[in-house]
Protein backbone atom coordinates (compact mmCIF):
# COMPACT_ATOMS: atom_id res chain seq x y z
CA UNK A 1 0.00 0.00 0.00
CA UNK A 2 1.33 3.02 -0.28
CA UNK A 3 2.29 6.25 1.03
CA UNK A 4 -1.16 8.25 -0.05
CA UNK A 5 -3.33 5.37 0.03
CA UNK A 6 -2.60 4.34 3.72
CA UNK A 7 -2.84 8.15 4.86
CA UNK A 8 -6.60 7.88 3.54
CA UNK A 9 -6.96 4.52 5.06
CA UNK A 10 -5.62 6.43 8.50
CA UNK A 11 -8.02 9.54 7.74
CA UNK A 12 -11.44 7.10 6.82
CA UNK A 13 -10.82 5.68 10.40
CA UNK A 14 -10.47 8.47 12.10
CA UNK A 15 -13.33 10.38 11.06
CA UNK A 16 -15.74 7.27 11.75
CA UNK A 17 -14.41 7.45 15.13
CA UNK A 18 -15.09 10.98 15.03
CA UNK A 19 -19.25 10.95 14.06
CA UNK A 20 -19.29 7.50 15.38
CA UNK A 21 -18.43 9.71 19.67
CA UNK A 22 -20.71 12.80 18.04
CA UNK A 23 -24.10 9.51 17.40
CA UNK A 24 -22.77 8.16 20.82
CA UNK A 25 -23.19 11.42 23.07
CA UNK A 26 -26.45 12.76 20.99
CA UNK A 27 -28.04 10.15 22.97
CA UNK A 28 -27.01 11.45 26.12
CA UNK A 29 -27.63 15.59 25.27
CA UNK A 30 -31.20 16.23 26.47
CA UNK A 31 -30.99 20.22 27.32
CA UNK A 32 -29.02 23.23 26.56
CA UNK A 33 -27.06 23.03 29.68
CA UNK A 34 -26.12 19.21 28.33
CA UNK A 35 -25.42 20.96 24.67
CA UNK A 36 -23.21 23.64 26.14
CA UNK A 37 -21.62 22.49 29.09
CA UNK A 38 -22.18 18.43 29.26
CA UNK A 39 -24.21 18.62 31.90
CA UNK A 40 -21.15 20.63 34.50
CA UNK A 41 -20.13 16.94 35.40
CA UNK A 42 -17.05 17.07 33.42
CA UNK A 43 -14.09 15.39 34.70
CA UNK A 44 -10.27 16.04 35.19
CA UNK A 45 -8.60 14.40 32.18
CA UNK A 46 -11.66 15.11 29.80
CA UNK A 47 -11.44 18.34 30.78
CA UNK A 48 -7.38 19.04 30.76
CA UNK A 49 -7.69 17.44 27.15
CA UNK A 50 -10.22 19.45 26.00
CA UNK A 51 -8.56 22.83 27.43
CA UNK A 52 -5.30 21.61 25.51
CA UNK A 53 -6.73 20.52 22.34
CA UNK A 54 -8.93 23.77 21.92
CA UNK A 55 -5.56 25.50 23.00
CA UNK A 56 -3.18 24.28 19.97
CA UNK A 57 -4.35 23.62 16.78
CA UNK A 58 -3.01 23.96 13.02
CA UNK A 59 -2.55 27.22 13.89
CA UNK A 60 0.37 26.31 16.40
CA UNK A 61 1.73 23.24 14.46
CA UNK A 62 1.73 25.09 11.03
CA UNK A 63 1.58 28.75 11.40
CA UNK A 64 3.57 29.82 14.39
CA UNK A 65 5.74 26.96 14.92
CA UNK A 66 7.03 28.11 11.01
CA UNK A 67 6.82 31.24 11.64
CA UNK A 68 8.51 31.91 14.86
CA UNK A 69 10.91 28.96 14.44
CA UNK A 70 12.42 30.55 11.38
CA UNK A 71 12.39 34.12 13.36
CA UNK A 72 14.07 33.20 16.78
CA UNK A 73 15.85 29.58 15.77
CA UNK A 74 14.90 27.13 19.45
CA UNK A 75 14.79 29.92 21.73
CA UNK A 76 11.22 29.94 19.88
CA UNK A 77 10.61 27.14 22.80
CA UNK A 78 10.00 29.50 25.11
CA UNK A 79 6.81 30.13 23.56
CA UNK A 80 5.80 26.43 24.21
CA UNK A 81 7.01 27.13 27.93
CA UNK A 82 4.95 30.09 28.14
CA UNK A 83 1.75 28.42 27.00
CA UNK A 84 2.69 25.52 29.20
CA UNK A 85 2.87 27.57 32.40
CA UNK A 86 0.92 31.08 32.23
CA UNK A 87 -1.59 29.70 29.50
CA UNK A 88 -2.52 26.28 31.14
CA UNK A 89 -0.75 25.43 34.87
CA UNK A 90 -1.44 29.11 35.92
CA UNK A 91 -5.22 29.34 34.68
CA UNK A 92 -6.75 26.14 36.04
CA UNK A 93 -5.39 27.22 39.78
CA UNK A 94 -6.23 31.13 39.72
CA UNK A 95 -9.31 30.90 37.86
CA UNK A 96 -10.66 27.37 37.57
CA UNK A 97 -12.29 27.01 41.04
CA UNK A 98 -13.41 30.24 41.34
CA UNK A 99 -15.05 30.34 37.56
CA UNK A 100 -16.79 27.36 37.98
CA UNK A 101 -18.00 27.72 41.37
CA UNK A 102 -19.53 31.87 40.58
CA UNK A 103 -20.71 31.07 37.25
CA UNK A 104 -22.38 28.13 38.31
CA UNK A 105 -23.75 29.99 41.25
CA UNK A 106 -25.22 32.50 38.81
CA UNK A 107 -26.32 29.89 36.12
CA UNK A 108 -24.30 31.93 33.70
CA UNK A 109 -23.81 29.39 30.31
CA UNK A 110 -21.60 31.57 28.44
CA UNK A 111 -18.90 34.65 28.81
CA UNK A 112 -21.27 37.29 28.00
CA UNK A 113 -23.97 35.88 30.58
CA UNK A 114 -21.70 36.12 33.31
CA UNK A 115 -21.11 39.53 32.37
CA UNK A 116 -24.79 40.19 32.80
CA UNK A 117 -25.39 38.55 35.91
CA UNK A 118 -22.18 39.79 37.80
CA UNK A 119 -22.51 43.30 36.45
CA UNK A 120 -26.18 43.48 36.38
CA UNK A 121 -26.14 44.98 32.98
CA UNK A 122 -27.74 43.30 29.56
CA UNK A 123 -26.20 45.40 27.67
CA UNK A 124 -22.71 44.09 28.49
CA UNK A 125 -24.16 40.61 27.36
CA UNK A 126 -25.48 41.80 23.86
CA UNK A 127 -22.20 43.54 23.11
CA UNK A 128 -20.18 40.92 24.43
CA UNK A 129 -21.85 38.50 22.88
CA UNK A 130 -21.09 40.03 19.28
CA UNK A 131 -17.81 40.48 19.60
CA UNK A 132 -17.01 36.72 20.79
CA UNK A 133 -19.43 35.60 17.46
CA UNK A 134 -17.54 38.22 15.17
CA UNK A 135 -13.91 37.83 16.54
CA UNK A 136 -14.03 33.96 16.71
CA UNK A 137 -14.54 33.77 12.62
CA UNK A 138 -11.05 35.00 12.09
CA UNK A 139 -9.70 32.40 14.75
CA UNK A 140 -11.40 29.30 12.48
CA UNK A 141 -10.18 30.61 9.19
CA UNK A 142 -7.02 30.22 10.76
CA UNK A 143 -7.30 26.81 11.69
CA UNK A 144 -8.59 25.87 8.67
CA UNK A 145 -6.42 27.63 6.50
CA UNK A 146 -3.04 25.65 8.41
CA UNK A 147 -5.06 22.39 7.55
CA UNK A 148 -5.67 23.40 3.48
CA UNK A 149 -1.77 23.90 3.72
CA UNK A 150 -0.74 20.66 5.56
CA UNK A 151 -3.31 18.43 3.08
CA UNK A 152 -2.51 20.58 -0.21
CA UNK A 153 1.40 19.18 0.95
CA UNK A 154 0.18 15.64 1.51
CA UNK A 155 -2.20 14.71 -1.52
CA UNK A 156 -0.60 17.23 -4.54
CA UNK A 157 -3.99 18.70 -4.54
CA UNK A 158 -3.43 21.60 -6.84
CA UNK A 159 -4.56 25.27 -6.46
CA UNK A 160 -8.15 24.50 -5.57
CA UNK A 161 -7.77 21.27 -3.57
CA UNK A 162 -6.88 23.08 0.12
CA UNK A 163 -10.52 25.10 -0.61
CA UNK A 164 -11.94 21.47 -0.87
CA UNK A 165 -10.44 20.30 2.01
CA UNK A 166 -11.64 23.89 4.11
CA UNK A 167 -14.96 22.32 2.93
CA UNK A 168 -14.80 18.86 3.82
CA UNK A 169 -13.33 19.45 7.45
CA UNK A 170 -16.42 22.46 8.04
CA UNK A 171 -18.32 19.65 7.00
CA UNK A 172 -16.79 16.66 9.49
CA UNK A 173 -16.80 19.38 12.28
CA UNK A 174 -20.17 20.37 11.97
CA UNK A 175 -21.52 16.85 12.07
CA UNK A 176 -20.52 16.22 15.36
CA UNK A 177 -20.50 19.44 17.09
CA UNK A 178 -23.92 19.28 15.95
CA UNK A 179 -24.98 15.68 16.89
CA UNK A 180 -23.58 15.72 20.52
CA UNK A 181 -22.59 19.14 21.93
CA UNK A 182 -20.02 19.67 24.17
CA UNK A 183 -20.06 16.01 25.64
CA UNK A 184 -19.20 15.15 21.73
CA UNK A 185 -16.11 17.75 21.83
CA UNK A 186 -15.12 16.73 25.35
CA UNK A 187 -14.91 13.01 24.67
CA UNK A 188 -13.50 14.17 20.88
CA UNK A 189 -11.13 15.61 22.69
CA UNK A 190 -9.59 12.98 24.70
CA UNK A 191 -9.08 10.73 21.25
CA UNK A 192 -7.53 13.77 19.25
CA UNK A 193 -5.25 14.72 22.44
CA UNK A 194 -3.73 10.90 22.58
CA UNK A 195 -2.86 11.10 19.17
CA UNK A 196 -1.26 14.75 19.30
CA UNK A 197 0.85 13.82 22.00
CA UNK A 198 1.96 10.51 19.85
CA UNK A 199 2.42 12.46 16.40
CA UNK A 200 4.47 15.54 17.90
CA UNK A 201 6.87 13.46 19.90
CA UNK A 202 7.45 11.72 16.97
CA UNK A 203 7.83 14.62 14.34
CA UNK A 204 10.52 16.17 17.40
CA UNK A 205 12.53 12.90 17.37
CA UNK A 206 12.92 12.38 13.68
CA UNK A 207 13.52 16.32 12.76
CA UNK A 208 16.41 16.33 15.13
CA UNK A 209 17.59 12.89 14.15
CA UNK A 210 17.44 14.05 10.36
CA UNK A 211 19.90 16.21 10.87
CA UNK A 212 22.52 14.01 13.02
CA UNK A 213 21.40 14.77 16.50
CA UNK A 214 20.49 17.96 18.50
CA UNK A 215 24.28 19.05 18.93
CA UNK A 216 25.06 18.81 15.39
CA UNK A 217 21.15 20.29 14.71
CA UNK A 218 22.11 23.15 16.97
CA UNK A 219 25.71 23.98 15.40
CA UNK A 220 24.03 24.33 12.40
CA UNK A 221 21.50 27.16 13.35
CA UNK A 222 24.46 28.34 14.84
CA UNK A 223 25.83 29.04 11.13
CA UNK A 224 22.90 30.60 9.71
CA UNK A 225 23.01 33.88 9.56
CA UNK A 226 21.28 37.43 7.42
CA UNK A 227 20.46 41.15 7.21
CA UNK A 228 17.96 40.82 11.32
CA UNK A 229 19.49 37.24 12.29
CA UNK A 230 23.42 37.54 13.12
CA UNK A 231 25.19 34.42 13.61
CA UNK A 232 25.32 32.50 16.62
CA UNK A 233 21.75 33.43 17.97
CA UNK A 234 19.44 31.18 15.85
CA UNK A 235 20.73 28.27 18.60
CA UNK A 236 21.05 30.43 21.26
CA UNK A 237 18.86 30.48 25.03
CA UNK A 238 16.94 33.70 24.05
CA UNK A 239 17.63 33.72 20.21
CA UNK A 240 17.93 36.60 18.11
CA UNK A 241 14.95 39.11 19.04
CA UNK A 242 14.17 38.32 22.84
CA UNK A 243 11.98 41.31 23.12
CA UNK A 244 9.32 39.96 20.73
CA UNK A 245 9.91 36.89 21.15
CA UNK A 246 8.77 38.17 24.57
CA UNK A 247 5.66 39.41 22.76
CA UNK A 248 4.64 36.09 21.44
CA UNK A 249 5.03 34.57 24.77
CA UNK A 250 2.63 37.27 26.07
CA UNK A 251 -0.24 37.16 23.31
CA UNK A 252 -0.42 32.97 23.21
CA UNK A 253 -0.13 32.34 26.86
CA UNK A 254 -1.89 35.30 28.57
CA UNK A 255 -4.06 35.21 26.06
CA UNK A 256 -5.93 32.13 27.40
CA UNK A 257 -6.98 33.83 30.38
CA UNK A 258 -9.85 35.82 28.55
CA UNK A 259 -10.93 34.07 25.78
CA UNK A 260 -14.18 32.81 26.14
CA UNK A 261 -13.72 29.27 24.64
CA UNK A 262 -11.28 28.49 27.16
CA UNK A 263 -12.43 29.70 30.55
CA UNK A 264 -15.92 27.93 29.56
CA UNK A 265 -14.04 24.64 30.10
CA UNK A 266 -14.18 25.35 33.97
CA UNK A 267 -18.21 26.29 34.12
CA UNK A 268 -18.09 22.64 32.66
CA UNK A 269 -15.51 20.79 35.25
CA UNK A 270 -17.07 18.31 37.95
CA UNK A 271 -15.56 18.96 41.15
CA UNK A 272 -12.43 20.97 42.79
CA UNK A 273 -10.62 17.74 42.78
CA UNK A 274 -10.99 17.17 39.11
CA UNK A 275 -9.43 21.29 38.67
CA UNK A 276 -6.29 20.17 40.57
CA UNK A 277 -5.86 17.44 38.54
CA UNK A 278 -6.50 18.85 34.62
CA UNK A 279 -3.72 21.73 36.00
CA UNK A 280 -1.69 19.06 36.12
CA UNK A 281 -2.88 17.15 33.02
CA UNK A 282 -3.09 20.00 31.11
CA UNK A 283 0.71 21.53 31.68
CA UNK A 284 1.80 18.35 30.74
CA UNK A 285 -0.18 18.13 27.47
CA UNK A 286 1.13 21.58 27.26
CA UNK A 287 5.11 20.77 27.56
CA UNK A 288 4.70 17.84 24.99
CA UNK A 289 2.69 19.64 22.22
CA UNK A 290 3.50 23.11 22.21
CA UNK A 291 6.94 22.79 23.52
CA UNK A 292 7.39 20.24 20.76
CA UNK A 293 5.77 22.08 18.23
CA UNK A 294 7.99 25.86 18.60
CA UNK A 295 11.06 23.46 19.31
CA UNK A 296 10.64 21.25 16.55
CA UNK A 297 9.46 24.32 14.10
CA UNK A 298 13.00 26.07 15.20
CA UNK A 299 14.83 23.76 13.27
CA UNK A 300 12.85 25.15 9.92
CA UNK A 301 15.82 26.46 9.02
CA UNK A 302 18.05 23.20 8.30
CA UNK A 303 15.03 22.70 5.73
CA UNK A 304 13.74 25.11 4.05
CA UNK A 305 15.31 28.33 1.98
CA UNK A 306 15.07 31.76 0.34
CA UNK A 307 17.75 31.00 -1.81
CA UNK A 308 16.68 29.37 -5.34
CA UNK A 309 20.30 27.73 -5.93
CA UNK A 310 21.01 26.32 -2.04
CA UNK A 311 20.61 22.24 -2.42
CA UNK A 312 19.24 20.21 -0.07
CA UNK A 313 16.52 22.54 1.71
CA UNK A 314 13.19 23.14 0.32
CA UNK A 315 12.62 26.54 -1.35
CA UNK A 316 10.62 28.81 0.14
CA UNK A 317 8.26 31.41 -2.45
CA UNK A 318 8.12 35.15 -0.78
CA UNK A 319 5.17 37.41 -0.87
CA UNK A 320 6.43 41.13 -0.95
CA UNK A 321 9.51 40.12 -0.23
CA UNK A 322 8.77 38.10 2.77
CA UNK A 323 9.00 34.60 3.45
CA UNK A 324 5.26 32.27 3.27
CA UNK A 325 6.11 30.97 6.68
CA UNK A 326 2.80 28.59 6.43
CA UNK A 327 4.75 26.51 4.13
CA UNK A 328 7.82 25.93 6.39
CA UNK A 329 6.54 23.52 8.85
CA UNK A 330 4.58 20.88 5.70
CA UNK A 331 8.19 21.40 3.93
CA UNK A 332 9.72 20.58 6.93
CA UNK A 333 7.47 17.14 7.18
CA UNK A 334 8.19 16.34 3.71
CA UNK A 335 11.93 16.17 4.70
CA UNK A 336 12.48 14.55 7.83
CA UNK A 337 9.53 12.31 7.70
CA UNK A 338 9.24 8.58 5.98
CA UNK A 339 6.42 8.71 3.64
CA UNK A 340 4.29 6.28 5.43
CA UNK A 341 4.37 8.62 8.54
CA UNK A 342 3.07 11.58 6.65
CA UNK A 343 -0.78 9.69 7.19
CA UNK A 344 0.65 10.55 11.25
CA UNK A 345 1.22 13.69 10.62
CA UNK A 346 -1.58 14.41 8.64
CA UNK A 347 -4.35 13.15 11.44
CA UNK A 348 -1.94 15.06 14.35
CA UNK A 349 -2.73 18.02 12.62
CA UNK A 350 -6.45 17.07 11.83
CA UNK A 351 -7.08 16.33 15.59
CA UNK A 352 -5.37 18.95 16.72
CA UNK A 353 -7.38 21.22 14.19
CA UNK A 354 -10.94 19.71 14.52
CA UNK A 355 -10.81 19.94 18.51
CA UNK A 356 -10.30 23.17 18.34
CA UNK A 357 -12.45 24.41 15.59
CA UNK A 358 -15.50 22.22 17.85
CA UNK A 359 -14.85 24.83 20.35
CA UNK A 360 -15.24 27.70 18.66
CA UNK A 361 -18.01 27.13 16.85
CA UNK A 362 -20.18 25.90 20.18
CA UNK A 363 -18.38 28.64 21.89
CA UNK A 364 -19.60 31.14 18.83
CA UNK A 365 -23.32 29.77 18.17
CA UNK A 366 -24.17 28.71 21.91
CA UNK A 367 -23.05 32.17 22.85
CA UNK A 368 -25.31 33.95 19.86
CA UNK A 369 -28.52 31.88 20.81
CA UNK A 370 -28.12 32.12 24.22
CA UNK A 371 -27.21 35.88 24.63
CA UNK A 372 -28.83 37.47 22.14
CA UNK A 373 -32.07 35.66 20.89
CA UNK A 374 -33.13 34.12 23.20
CA UNK A 375 -33.75 36.68 25.68
CA UNK A 376 -35.75 38.54 23.01
CA UNK A 377 -37.74 35.47 21.73
CA UNK A 378 -41.10 34.10 24.05
CA UNK A 379 -41.22 30.86 24.95
CA UNK A 380 -38.19 29.96 23.54
CA UNK A 381 -37.93 26.08 24.95
CA UNK A 382 -34.56 23.77 25.24
CA UNK A 383 -35.59 22.20 21.54
CA UNK A 384 -35.93 25.41 20.08
CA UNK A 385 -32.91 26.63 21.52
CA UNK A 386 -30.84 23.47 20.54
CA UNK A 387 -32.72 24.03 16.81
CA UNK A 388 -30.92 27.57 16.75
CA UNK A 389 -27.43 26.64 17.73
CA UNK A 390 -27.10 24.35 15.33
CA UNK A 391 -27.96 26.73 12.51
CA UNK A 392 -25.84 29.29 13.92
CA UNK A 393 -22.66 26.27 14.10
CA UNK A 394 -23.21 26.28 10.01
CA UNK A 395 -23.58 30.14 9.57
CA UNK A 396 -20.51 30.29 11.79
CA UNK A 397 -18.85 27.88 9.45
CA UNK A 398 -20.02 29.19 6.37
CA UNK A 399 -18.60 32.52 7.37
CA UNK A 400 -14.75 31.17 8.42
CA UNK A 401 -14.46 28.92 5.11
CA UNK A 402 -15.10 31.92 3.45
CA UNK A 403 -12.47 34.33 4.77
CA UNK A 404 -10.46 30.90 5.14
CA UNK A 405 -10.46 30.62 1.51
CA UNK A 406 -8.45 33.96 0.89
CA UNK A 407 -4.74 33.15 0.96
CA UNK A 408 -3.47 36.45 1.42
CA UNK A 409 -4.06 36.65 5.52
CA UNK A 410 -1.52 34.84 7.27
CA UNK A 411 -2.91 32.22 9.79
CA UNK A 412 -0.31 34.00 12.50
CA UNK A 413 -1.86 37.50 11.43
CA UNK A 414 -5.70 36.15 11.61
CA UNK A 415 -5.04 34.17 15.19
CA UNK A 416 -3.33 37.17 16.38
CA UNK A 417 -5.92 39.90 15.50
CA UNK A 418 -8.65 37.10 16.97
CA UNK A 419 -6.79 36.45 19.95
CA UNK A 420 -6.07 40.27 20.97
CA UNK A 421 -9.56 41.18 20.28
CA UNK A 422 -11.28 39.07 22.14
CA UNK A 423 -8.68 38.82 25.05
CA UNK A 424 -7.76 42.62 24.60
CA UNK A 425 -11.63 42.98 25.31
CA UNK A 426 -12.41 40.19 28.11
CA UNK A 427 -9.31 39.61 30.27
CA UNK A 428 -9.27 42.46 32.81
CA UNK A 429 -13.57 42.31 32.46
CA UNK A 430 -13.12 38.62 33.73
CA UNK A 431 -10.19 38.14 35.74
CA UNK A 432 -11.26 41.52 37.66
CA UNK A 433 -15.23 40.45 38.19
CA UNK A 434 -13.80 37.24 40.10
CA UNK A 435 -12.04 38.57 42.53
CA UNK A 436 -12.61 42.61 42.64
CA UNK A 437 -16.26 43.44 44.50
CA UNK A 438 -15.33 47.16 43.28
CA UNK A 439 -15.03 46.19 39.74
CA UNK A 440 -17.57 48.34 37.63
CA UNK A 441 -19.77 48.17 33.95
CA UNK A 442 -17.93 51.40 33.23
CA UNK A 443 -14.80 49.46 33.73
CA UNK A 444 -15.97 46.71 31.68
CA UNK A 445 -17.20 48.87 28.90
CA UNK A 446 -14.22 50.79 28.65
CA UNK A 447 -11.86 47.71 28.54
CA UNK A 448 -14.73 46.04 25.35
CA UNK A 449 -13.98 49.75 23.38
CA UNK A 450 -10.25 49.49 23.97
CA UNK A 451 -9.39 45.57 23.18
CA UNK A 452 -11.79 46.03 20.27
CA UNK A 453 -10.53 49.48 19.28
CA UNK A 454 -6.61 48.80 19.65
CA UNK A 455 -7.59 45.71 17.22
CA UNK A 456 -9.53 47.29 14.90
CA UNK A 457 -7.22 50.47 14.51
CA UNK A 458 -3.86 48.05 14.29
CA UNK A 459 -5.74 45.97 11.58
CA UNK A 460 -6.45 49.30 9.23
CA UNK A 461 -3.47 50.90 9.52
CA UNK A 462 -0.56 48.20 8.95
CA UNK A 463 -2.58 45.32 7.83
CA UNK A 464 -5.03 45.70 5.35
CA UNK A 465 -2.77 47.02 2.33
CA UNK A 466 -4.69 50.62 2.36
CA UNK A 467 -2.40 52.83 0.23
CA UNK A 468 -3.54 56.15 1.96
CA UNK A 469 -1.78 54.54 5.10
CA UNK A 470 1.72 54.01 3.52
CA UNK A 471 3.16 57.28 5.36
CA UNK A 472 1.88 55.72 8.67
CA UNK A 473 3.79 52.80 7.94
CA UNK A 474 6.79 54.20 6.70
CA UNK A 475 6.67 56.15 9.60
CA UNK A 476 6.68 53.77 12.09
CA UNK A 477 9.36 51.75 10.27
CA UNK A 478 11.46 54.78 10.34
CA UNK A 479 11.16 54.79 14.49
CA UNK A 480 13.82 51.91 14.34
CA UNK A 481 11.62 50.36 17.50
CA UNK A 482 13.41 47.14 18.71
CA UNK A 483 9.07 46.82 19.86
CA UNK A 484 7.68 45.56 16.23
CA UNK A 485 4.85 47.88 16.13
CA UNK A 486 3.55 46.55 12.68
CA UNK A 487 3.11 43.38 14.51
CA UNK A 488 -0.22 42.04 15.14
CA UNK A 489 0.85 39.78 17.65
CA UNK A 490 2.70 42.88 19.84
CA UNK A 491 -1.08 44.78 19.28
CA UNK A 492 -2.93 41.95 20.85
CA UNK A 493 -0.50 41.38 23.89
CA UNK A 494 -0.27 45.30 24.62
CA UNK A 495 -4.31 45.37 24.15
CA UNK A 496 -4.20 42.98 27.12
CA UNK A 497 -1.77 44.47 28.89
CA UNK A 498 -3.93 47.97 28.90
CA UNK A 499 -7.30 45.71 30.09
CA UNK A 500 -5.24 44.70 32.84
CA UNK A 501 -4.72 47.85 33.92
CA UNK A 502 -7.91 49.99 32.56
CA UNK A 503 -10.32 47.67 34.84
CA UNK A 504 -8.90 48.39 38.50
CA UNK A 505 -8.12 51.90 37.21
CA UNK A 506 -11.77 52.97 36.15
CA UNK A 507 -12.98 50.81 38.91
CA UNK A 508 -11.48 53.14 41.20
CA UNK A 509 -13.62 56.21 40.11
CA UNK A 510 -16.77 54.48 38.84
CA UNK A 511 -19.93 52.86 40.27
CA UNK A 512 -19.92 49.66 41.12
CA UNK A 513 -22.77 47.29 40.47
CA UNK A 514 -25.97 47.33 43.31
CA UNK A 515 -24.39 46.06 46.14
CA UNK A 516 -27.19 42.85 46.76
CA UNK A 517 -25.76 41.83 43.24
CA UNK A 518 -22.28 42.07 44.32
CA UNK A 519 -22.95 40.16 47.40
CA UNK A 520 -25.10 37.52 45.83
CA UNK A 521 -22.00 36.70 43.34
CA UNK A 522 -19.13 36.44 45.78
CA UNK A 523 -21.65 34.35 48.77
CA UNK A 524 -20.97 31.44 46.41
CA UNK A 525 -17.09 31.50 47.07
CA UNK A 526 -16.81 31.67 50.73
Amino acid sequence: MGSKAATFVILAIYVVIMVGIGFYTSKRTKSTTDFMLGGRSVGSWLTAFSYGTTYFSAVVFIGYAGQFGWSYGISATWVGIGNAVIGSLIPFFLLGRRTRIMTNHLGAKTMPEYFEYRFDSKSLKTASALIVFIFLIPYTASVYNGLSRLFGMVFDLGEHGGTIIILLMAVLSAIYVTLGGYKATALNDFFQGIIMLIGIATVVILTVQKKNGLSEAVNALNLISDKSTPENTLGSLFGPDPLNLFGVVLLTSLGTWGLPQMVQKFYAIKDEQAIKKGAVISTFFAIVVAGGSYFMGGFVRLYCTLDENETGKSFIETVNAKPVYDTMVPALIQEALPNMLIGLIVVLVLSASLSTLSSLVLTSSSTLTNDLIKPRIKNFDDKKQMLTIRIFIAVFLIISVIIACNKNASISTLMSYSWGALSGAFLGPFLYGLFLKKASPAAVWTSLFTGIGITLVHMFLFSMNISAFDSIKQAVINLNCPLNLLSPINAGAFAMIISLMIVPLVSGFTKAPDKKIVDNAFSSLK
